[in-house]
């Protein structure tokens, strides 16, 4: 396997996935260490001390806490937001509904990451193609009328009594780990575009067909970045890589322009202000506009928000950084924006970990998890804020929303577990599967 040069490990035999061989003269093991991102080997203390320090040692604590900072975080502001919507005629709720129920979803998501994290990487690389064909399939049946169900023009739950799934949030699960898959098996004609690229491009022009149907242009652009960014970092040619870029941009802009109440609402983010906007196609952004103006620096005050008394629609789900924005100003926001950004960083270098201990597969999953909460966030950040047009995608982690909140928390279990195992590996034990 030819791996590009600017992530090709840089010591030691190679080795199977997951037990690379010893280094093969003295102190390169302290060598890897250092470019691992490790520091140097103390002694060992011994005894039950030993066992808690090792234990300690082998998680990633600051990681752990920033997550669940902004779950708690997320709880306070979905509450905040979602008091008022008691009073809504759509919903006839109590003001703790949907706190009660974004607990909950918070609680399931837990349980099921924690069951995720014990799931060696290796096996998630032998279950990838099946996860992906899985995921296919919910794709299809949530287009099936009288299984799938609707909510404001789009079609994107398969539903029972009061639990739903969101089949387009699984699929970016499913895509980080076959295209990573994929570009391991591929990695030596990852320059041929016939071989390369061409069968990952079918599969994803597959995917965007069905999720286009729903229709959820935002949850295709999100799987299309995951998979070209995991085949960029696996070695894609760049001239083919920026030609591919290139295309799918034309493409999204004809998917656009081919549907009018897509180009309406382009229009409207052009010109929010104009009174036909304003009371239309721009409703939302105008409203998330002036709940950030009224914030200012430091915010009008934790549950003083003006905008989420229905005046600014979704406020505890994809506007929740308006209400953030309008009740702790600038700095609630920059909290935010630093966390994700500690996500994304983490990520990444848990990525180049793995693939300097010879685990391409778990370094490029973990990348793609980091490509996907930090693209999601962007997005968002980017909507509730008049950077980009006004789009239909949650902030992981803190709006409500299940089937969001679970594909993320599985996620951040993969990306816990592929550290881990880079700590086992760093301190000279064995990783099993």
């Amino acid at each position: 396997m030819i791996l590009p040069r600017w992530i090709a490990p840089q010591g030691g035999k190679r080795g199977r996935e997951g037990t690379p061989d010893a280094p093969s003269r003295p102190g390169s093991g302290h060598a890897a260490l250092a470019l691992a991102g490790f520091g140097p080997v103390s002694a060992r203390p011994v005894g039950r001390d030993a066992e808690s320090a090792a234990g300690a040692r082998l998680v990633d604590w600051p990681l752990i806490t920033v997550i669940a900072g902004l779950l708690l975080f997320g709880m306070v502001m979905v509450y905040s937001a979602s008091v008022p919507l008691a009073e809504s005629p759509r919903y006839h709720v109590t003001p703790a509904y949907f706190l009660f129920r974004h607990v909950l979803s918070i609680g399931a998501a837990l349980l099921v990451a924690l069951a995720v994290y014990r799931i060696p990487a290796s096996h998630w690389q032998r279950l990838a193609p099946l996860c992906f064909l899985g995921s296919a399939a919910l794709l299809v049946i949530v287009l099936i009328p009288g299984v799938g169900k609707g909510a404001l023009g789009a079609r994107r739950w398969i539903g029972y009594g009061g639990v739903h799934l969101q089949p387009s949030e699984i699929m970016k699960i499913a895509c980080a780990l076959y295209a990573a898959d994929f570009t391991v098996r591929k990695q030596d004609f990852m320059h041929d575009f016939r071989k390369g690229f061409a069968p990952m491009a079918g599969v994803m022009a597959i995917v965007g067909v069905l999720l286009l149907l729903q229709p959820d242009l935002g949850a295709f652009g999100v799987t299309v970045a995951i998979s070209m960014g995991i085949l960029f970092l696996g070695g894609v040619n760049g001239r083919l890589f920026a030609s591919i870029a290139g295309a799918l941009v034309a493409a999204f802009g004809a998917v656009i322009w081919a549907s009018p109440w897509r180009r309406a609402r382009i229009f409207a983010y052009l010109d929010p202000w104009s009174q036909h906007n304003a009371l239309g196609r721009g409703y939302q952004l105008t409203h998330s506009l002036i709940a950030f103006g009224r914030g200012e620096w430091f915010g009008v005050g934790l549950g003083a928000s003006v905008e989420k008394l229905n005046y600014l629609p979704e406020a505890h789900t994809d506007f929740i950084l308006a209400v953030i924005g309008e009740e702790l100003g600038l700095m609630g926001v920059l909290v935010v924006i630093v966390a994700f950004y500690w996500i994304v960083k983490r990520a990444f270098e848990i990525g180049r970990q793995a693939v300097a201990v010879e685990r391409t597969y778990a370094g490029l999953v973990a990348q793609g998890i980091g490509i996907w909460i930090g693209l999601q966030a962007f997005i968002n950040m980017g909507v509730a804020t008049g950077l980009l047009p006004t789009k239909g995608l949650t902030l992981p982690l803190m709006s409500y929303g299940g089937s969001a909140m679970m594909s993320s928390m599985i996620a951040l279990a993969i990306l816990l577990r592929v550290d881990h195992e880079n700590r086992v590996l760093m301190h000279g034990g064995r990783v099993r599967g």
